[in-house]
């Protein structure tokens, strides 16, 4: 392979390590190193003098560890072999990073297990670029920001697993409402893995944890939803009237199945649901109207109170006289007779309402006087 003058970076933007393809160099070779970068070189498998930003010339005294290693004969444009790694130590924040499936973790209010799902982001630098090409790049002849992720991804997802389930369980948060604690937990994160980072050269500039969510399509998912919904509805409308409204879309499901192979299954739980909403309906009439009708006959005899008085008191509730409750004459025997009764009980005559003979009229039985004319009853 030719000797060439001059070797600077030409491999792909995105990568971390990229190794120059030619290794047989010369004394008085050009190094271009751009901004951010810098080039190791290696030879014997020993990771020698570090090149910072800039042009390097190969005749200088700016790599004495490689020096003493080449024997430089008399003329100084001494052929020799050697690796040149370029690391790139610009900052990535871009790095993405997330559960490729559902993690189960146990709601603490709700005591099911969700399957949960993270995806965040995080970025990084290399600081040192001695250690991280030793330890984790070796010989790769391109190491990308992908193959660092697949490195670490063991890493971050165990000790997210970790954290979010043990945040979950301390402070009994639902997952649905995880939300609001996604700051608190990626700077809790970023903490314990940045020291995993930190043992080969790169620093964790910042750690995000975007998104916890559970997939809507689980049958789990969707049974909990239905029931925080149930839930809800039952606290705006109040108990009774949840009931009344289920009772009712019943009905209306019932009543929607006519058109199908079940319509006469349909039609029946229409009707009997129908039947059970006009008796329940029916009841709950019955119970408004007694309340509207109250059960009262009399008027206290205290001129004073004239206030009702329900049919079973035997004193006025407001002022304590006796109830004497309204009387008649018998026609026949003269006797006392409660009003409103249709046989006297003294004689048994029947009492009712009878024709004025002077005007035709209705008399009540026990009227002395006709109440229209003014005829004196028989």
């Amino acid at each position: 392979m030719a000797i060439i003058d001059v070797v600077k970076f030409q491999g792909p933007s995105k990568v971390l390590v990229w190794k120059h393809p030619v290794g047989d160099l010369s004394w008085g070779t050009q190094v271009i190193v751009h901004q951010s970068q810098e080039a190791i070189f290696f030879k014997g498998g020993q990771a020698l003098d570090v090149l910072g930003p800039g042009t390097h010339t190969l005749r200088t005294s700016n790599i004495p560890i490689l020096r003493r290693l080449v024997k430089i004969p008399f003329g100084g444009e001494t052929p020799f072999s050697a690796e040149i790694y370029f690391v790139n130590k610009a900052v990535k924040l871009d790095v993405k990073w997330g559960t490729k499936s559902p993690i189960p973790v146990l709601d603490p209010r709700y005591n099911i297990f969700l399957p949960v799902r993270a995806f965040g982001q995080f970025g990084i630098k290399v600081m040192d670029s001695r250690k991280f090409v030793v330890q984790l790049s070796g010989t790769m002849t391109e190491f990308s920001v992908d193959t660092l992720t697949d490195y670490f991804r063991g890493v971050i997802l165990t000790k997210a697993k970790d954290y979010i389930a043990e945040t979950i369980i301390k402070k009994k948060i639902n997952l649905l409402e995880i939300t609001a604690y996604l700051e608190e937990i990626s700077t809790e994160l970023h903490k314990k893995i940045q020291k995993d980072f930190a043992q080969y050269g790169i620093s964790l500039v910042n750690f995000y944890l975007n998104s916890v969510n559970v997939p809507d399509e689980d049958s789990t998912v969707k049974k909990l939803k239905k029931a925080l919904s149930d839930k809800a509805e039952i606290e705006i409308l109040g108990d009774q009237n949840y009931r009344t409204k289920r009772s009712f879309d019943t009905m209306e499901s019932a009543a929607g199945n006519q058109g199908t192979m079940g319509g006469g299954m349909g039609l029946g739980m229409g009707l009997g649901a129908g039947a059970g909403m006009g008796s329940m309906m029916s009841g709950l009439m019955g119970q408004v109207a007694a309340k509207a009708s109250p059960t009262h006959f009399a008027s206290c005899t205290n001129r004073k109170c004239k206030a009702e008085i329900p049919a079973t008191a035997k004193f006025c509730p407001e002022c304590g006289a006796p109830v004497i409750a309204p009387t008649t004459k018998c026609t026949g025997c003269n006797a006392d007779v409660s009003a409103g009764a249709k046989f006297c009980g003294n004689c048994g005559k029947k009492l009712g309402t009878q024709a004025c003979p002077k005007c035709g009229e209705p008399v009540p039985g026990a009227a002395k006087f006709c109440g229209s004319c003014g005829h004196k009853s028989p």
